[in-house]
């Protein structure tokens, strides 16, 4: 899944340990969210979404694979 959560991160100056303390998780999950390797729930998409004050569409998208 690819997505633009450190680009809205850093618009909001906020550190990854901050987003991760204001959310619940740890720093390492919004690490991993950011560079791609973990697909976080919707729960935790939305939750992203509210604090960074974006929508699904704006941060999360999916990438069709070529066959």
């Amino acid at each position: 899944m690819k997505n633009n959560v450190k680009l809205a991160r850093i618009e909001h100056d906020l550190t990854q340990q901050q987003l991760a303390d204001r959310i619940g998780v740890t720093r390492q999950t919004i690490n991993l969210i950011e560079k791609g390797k973990y697909n976080p729930t919707l729960k935790l998409c939305l939750a992203i979404c509210h604090m960074l004050k974006k929508t699904l569409d704006d941060l999360f998208w999916s990438e069709e694979e070529n066959e």
